[in-house]
């Protein structure tokens, strides 16, 4: 599944490898998602941009300065955002059904990359996700998913630095 998610991103950067980013890339809307999430609770944690950071960098193919450009103008487009319907829109057009549900699923990764999810959190990717016509089943079932792939990855963690 995860190398279907990465040949997706992969096909919508559509040749696009410069630093600069038109307002309207679908690699923005994303990114731009990405930090209203990150910024429902009112913190933005370090693992949570470092979480970003990967997802941008392993579905893109982004590193350095392209990346960091890609950064600037998702965070640039999410605080001049109004509300969630630009960036919905535009993915919706151009991303089937299934890809919404995978982003979902990275939103919740998103969510759960600082240890906690709070109420803003929840809030924020139920409204996006009802946006981008995604079940209240998938959503949930995207939460549960990312859940478990978090503690997995912390388990792991710990049983490294346990030997």
């Amino acid at each position: 599944m995860l190398n279907r998610i990465q040949s997706f991103f992969q096909e919508l950067t559509g040749g696009h490898s410069g630093k600069d980013f038109a307002p309207d890339d679908l690699r923005v809307a994303v990114a731009a998602l990405c930090f209203q999430v990150m910024e429902a609770d009112g913190t933005i944690s370090k693992s949570e941009r470092q979480k970003l950071r990967e997802i941008l960098s392993q579905y893109y193919s982004l590193s350095g300065s392209t990346l960091e450009a890609l950064l600037e103008a998702g965070r640039e487009a999410g605080t001049e955002a109004v509300d969630y319907y630009r960036f919905t829109t535009d993915i919706r057009r151009h991303l089937d059904e299934a890809q919404r549900v995978a982003l979902i699923g990275i939103l919740w990764d998103i969510v759960y990359a600082d240890g906690d999810r709070s109420e803003m959190e929840d809030h924020v990717i139920w409204r996006i996700a009802d946006l981008l016509g995604v079940s209240v089943r998938d959503r949930v079932l995207q939460r549960q998913q990312a859940a478990t792939r978090t503690t997995n990855v912390r388990e792991n963690e710990n049983d490294e630095n346990a030997v």
